[in-house]
């Protein structure tokens, strides 16, 4: 089958949808603690508190920015906003960008981070319960800011990834050569 098909578009958008709304309902919910979204970077299962993004959107035309750091992909319009589009596979480990494939989505912050940032990940994996997880010893020689591990039943290791931190990280505000 063709992946360009309306049939496999519209349950791609169908699957984006829902998600949204879960993640909605995660936010303003009662009890929304430990539901986390769960994502691929850089080769790694990961966890995205749901208090700390906005939304997930589809990629966007990238304007360049000379002179930043090779993590720093460029500037996006999302929605009017000029946002800065990080890979943060290539910032957490040194590496070069990967290129665009399908898949990825960017994951813009949450506005009380006061970040006007979008974060490239390599795909979404849904909702992920820390209830369900085991937690597992802090990684110490880890950034801050993703120190936390967990287990989830299958025995998959998943990296949670506390985005408060890393906005307050120097490094990752120096985007500048």
């Amino acid at each position: 089958m063709d992946a360009t098909t309306p049939e496999r578009r519209s349950r791609l958008r169908q699957y984006q949808v829902q998600l949204l709304e879960r993640m909605q309902a995660a936010k303003t919910g009662p009890a929304s603690g430990g539901r986390e979204l769960g994502v691929m970077i850089g080769g790694r299962h990961c966890l995205l508190d749901l208090t700390q993004i906005s939304e997930i959107v589809p990629l966007q035309a990238l304007t360049p920015v000379p002179l930043t750091q090779p993590w720093y992909l460029g500037l996006a319009n999302i929605r009017g906003q000029l946002t800065g589009v990080v890979e943060l596979a290539s910032y957490l480990h040194g590496q070069p960008p990967a290129p665009a494939a399908p898949g990825q989505r960017d994951i813009t912050l949450a506005p009380a981070l006061k970040l006007h940032c979008a974060l490239r990940v390599e795909a979404l994996l849904g909702l992920r319960y820390l209830a369900d997880m085991e937690e597992r010893a802090a990684v110490a020689d880890a950034p801050p800011w993703c120190r936390q591990q967990y287990d989830d039943s299958a025995g998959c290791r998943w990296h949670r990834l506390d985005l408060a931190q890393l906005v307050r990280e120097p490094g990752f505000l120096q985007v500048g050569l």
